[in-house]
């Protein structure tokens, strides 16, 4: 390998990243709205962590204001 190659040179031959056409196990293939289900679901449980840790904050900031 050429040391002085610029990043796209030195992914050639031996070391190029090979293409996979197919998927590694055709009957496990999801289909889009799987794929959106699954996306939606992960963007529910982040909203839920974020309601969750605003609530806690909120908390916090009530007690230590009662302290005062």
């Amino acid at each position: 390998m050429n040391p002085y190659a610029s990043p796209k040179e030195t992914k050639v031959g031996s070391n190029r990243p090979k293409i996979q056409h197919a998927a590694e196990n055709p009957q496990a293939r999801r289909t889009p709205r799987e794929r959106q289900a699954e996306k939606e679901a992960v963007a529910a449980e982040r909203r839920a962590i974020k309601k969750s840790a605003r609530r806690h904050l909120k908390e916090e900031m009530h007690a230590d204001l009662n302290d005062l």
